[in-house]
């Protein structure tokens, strides 16, 4: 009696097995958007957003950091506004931009494999590019990166 169930109970632990480890397989891996060539290369020339009218300090230099999933497709996903410096009502602006991105895979990357990542949205931003540097770092985000 013992061997017919044997089977059944083998089947059952690997199937229990596979389910618990399919989150920890299904998530994306976090990429930096310096290392993001190696995955995805972004194949919009230019975007369209979603602009506030009024609302505060925008018209002031700063940055927003959006978060999101490039999928399988090469659309972003789960588009999310992480960080706004200094605060500002631009928000939405950056989040409406990120989502309109396009992705297509690259040579490494030919299965698709999606991928979480992060882009700084700068708004009036300086001309003198060390000025404009020391704003996009200040929306770098911790925990990108190889």
């Amino acid at each position: 009696m013992k061997s017919i169930f044997r089977p059944l109970r083998q089947g059952l632990t690997l199937a229990l097995a596979l389910g618990c480890a399919t989150p920890v397989l299904a998530q994306a891996r976090m990429v930096d958007q310096q290392d993001l060539f190696h995955y995805w290369i972004l194949l919009n020339t230019s975007v369209k957003m979603d602009a506030p009218n009024s609302g505060l300090n925008l018209d002031k230099p700063g940055c927003v950091a959006v978060t999101y999933t490039i999928g399988s497709d090469g659309v972003p996903m789960n588009v999310q506004v992480a960080k706004v410096v200094p605060r500002s009502d631009l928000g939405p602006a950056a989040r409406s931009a990120v989502a309109n991105f396009r992705y297509g895979p690259s040579l490494t990357n030919r299965v698709g494999r999606p991928v979480s990542t992060y882009y700084v949205v700068p708004f009036n931003a300086p001309a003198d590019k060390a000025q404009r540097q020391a704003m996009v770092d200040a929306c770098t985000l911790p925990g990108y990166g190889p």
